[in-house]
């Protein structure tokens, strides 16, 4: 199973100390002491060079490898002990009182924070009474995240009243949690016991979630590549049939939500949405939803399947008003 969000924060930090000691560590040596793949060690060094000891930059990590050694170019300028400004100390207060409070949070995480927070809050002096006077609240999203993260490393089953904007509708569903991961935004991966089958599920549209006694118990499943994400989690095929909707300003949003070839701009705020699908008539449902802000217009028996799709609902409407 695919480490989780914190899980790969430890090891980054863990990795930091090993590749310090070891200049011109081979990756497969470095990959097996780590227990990950080869291909999970290089995700994670792309990702170190971004971080540093600075929150203004210019302290990064100078890590970088050929693809078979790993080398730090930097190491002794990143080894100075650590002295925050005023403003940063205050920034790490304040945002570290504000996980500490994330519903969800294992106790043991949360001990350990506020063990950290207040030797910070001592050596601060100063700094520590103004950030007291500053609170953060996170939205929604963060108590989910901290839920799913802990129901991943206690391995329970989760709860979760889950809206989805296909059908534009909240059902509720009980899920084995997979793993975590961002892709634009974050996305619990797990396995649903009401379809009994793998689905994704984006922690903003959770509207509420419970941690459960039960264990939670996923099949074995091949976890998917997720590097070929990066335009959303459906990805079309070149081959599929090619699909266009014109939208209003107050349709606009589809082109945050469905992978697409082209967006052209139309008069008045618009757009003409060229993408593809392999079951074109899926988007009839789309069309019902966006009514009078989008209509499909190619091809032609797609469109005029959406049109009499909406004409029987307004009919079946007009019979029960």
């Amino acid at each position: 199973m695919a480490a989780n969000a914190i899980d790969q924060t430890r090891r980054m930090l863990s990795l930091v100390t090993y590749l310090r000691e070891r200049p011109g560590a081979r990756v497969e040596d470095v990959a097996r002491a780590f227990g990950i793949t080869e291909d999970e060690l290089i995700s994670d060094l792309d990702l170190l060079p971004m971080c540093g000891t600075s929150f203004r930059g210019g302290d990064l990590l100078d890590i970088d490898t050929d693809g078979d050694r790993i080398w730090w170019h930097n190491p002794d300028d990143v080894a100075e002990p650590l002295r925050l400004a005023a403003d940063e100390a205050t920034a790490l207060l304040v945002a570290a009182r504000a996980v500490a409070m994330l519903p969800g949070l294992r106790e043991s995480d949360r001990e350990a924070l506020l063990r950290a927070t207040a030797k910070l809050e001592t050596a601060a002096g100063e700094a520590a009474g103004a950030s007291s006077r500053l609170s953060v609240t996170f939205e929604a999203e963060g108590g989910v995240f901290a839920a799913v993260d802990r129901a991943i490393t206690e391995k329970r089953r989760l709860w979760v009243r889950y809206y989805s904007p296909a059908r534009d509708e909240l059902t509720e569903r009980e899920v084995d949690p997979i793993r975590l991961f961002a892709v634009g935004h974050t996305y619990m991966e797990a396995w649903c016991r009401l379809s009994e089958a793998r689905r994704t599920f984006r922690l903003d549209r959770v509207a509420e979630i419970r941690l459960l006694d039960a264990p939670a118990a996923p099949p074995e499943i091949e976890l998917r590549d997720l590097s070929d994400l990066s335009t959303g989690l459906v990805q079309p095929s070149a081959d599929d049939p090619e699909v266009v909707v014109e939208v209003g300003p107050g349709g606009r949003w589809v082109a945050e939500y469905y992978p697409y070839d082209r967006a052209d701009e139309l008069p008045g705020g618009g757009l003409r949405i060229t993408l593809r699908t392999s079951s074109p008539a899926t988007l009839r449902r789309l069309a019902l939803r966006l009514g009078a802000d989008g209509r499909i217009t190619e091809p032609g028996d797609l469109a005029e399947s959406a049109r009499r799709a909406a004409r029987e609902a307004l009919a079946a409407y007009g019979d029960t008003a």
